[in-house]
């Protein structure tokens, strides 16, 4: 039997951009990407802390070190410039597996979303 669990989590960043006319997608710093062991493409979950509103959509690679994170095309409508979201990403794995996985937890720094 195979369970999702969390693989990843970006705990409490700032969005600073919504670009209704992107594609489609969040860009995240690439930083962040890689301390969350999160890839270009993976689907992801966010969770907005503001409005309550959930949506899942792929990951698009930022500009390393700017903090940016950018909620584009339908996904723009969901969070405003300064909320707070949490982006979550989750994977499959045997029931006996999933007992003993840790997933990648980060916490930036708000203000920044730089890691601290």
């Amino acid at each position: 039997m195979n369970i999702e669990v969390v693989k990843s989590k970006i705990h409490k960043v700032t969005v600073t951009e919504a670009n209704l006319q992107y594609v489609g997608s969040i860009t995240i710093d690439e930083d962040l990407m890689q301390a969350s062991n999160i890839i270009e493409n993976e689907k992801v979950q966010i969770v907005n802390i503001n409005n309550g509103e959930r949506l899942e959509t792929y990951v698009i690679k930022g500009n390393r070190g700017t903090g940016e994170i950018c909620l584009n095309g339908p996904a723009a409508r969901k969070a405003t410039v300064g909320d707070i979201i949490i982006i979550i990403s989750y994977a499959s794995m045997d029931f006996e597996e999933a007992k003993r996985f840790k997933p990648v937890l980060i916490f930036p720094d708000t203000a920044t979303n730089k890691l601290v």
